[in-house]
């Protein structure tokens, strides 16, 4: 079974720590079904947890009155996944981790998402909403035809 030309999911999360797990499986359920490698499934998967956590803690502040919402938009040969929070958006990208200092202990442990996320995905966009508030991740995750 495929997915046909264009199909869109939508799931909505409440803004709790552990439902990113949710939009992981979603995600990796329309990519198998699109036909996606399990490599690239597994790449999307910590890429869309990654976003949605940081959508639940930084977006969101944690507030479960928010939610968070995952939007799945598939076509023949990308799958674009936004995850849409409450948030004013980021102001500026933070710099690039020091991977070695991190691991000494040097630097915050934290703070690897973003960076992830874009180490992951084919393209990776943060968008701050025009209101001050329903800031987005839009991530882009391409289909290899040849494998």
């Amino acid at each position: 079974m495929s997915v046909s030309k264009s199909t869109t999911v939508e799931v909505r999360l409440p803004s709790r720590l552990g439902y990113e797990k949710v939009a992981m499986s979603t995600a990796s359920a329309v990519a198998k079904l699109m036909g996606f490698r399990d490599e690239r499934i597994e790449d999307l998967k910590t890429a869309v947890a990654e976003a949605c956590i940081n959508a639940i803690e930084h977006g969101n502040r944690l507030n479960e009155k928010l939610s968070v919402g995952v939007v799945l938009s598939s076509d023949e040969d990308k799958l674009e996944v936004k995850v849409i929070d409450d948030g004013k958006g980021i102001k500026s990208q933070p710099p690039k981790p020091d991977i070695d200092r991190k691991m000494h202990g040097e630097e915050d442990p934290r703070g690897m998402g973003m960076f992830l996320i874009q180490a992951l995905v084919d393209e990776a966009e943060w968008v701050a909403g025009s209101d001050g508030k329903s800031s987005y991740v839009r991530l882009v995750i391409r289909l290899d035809k040849d494998s």
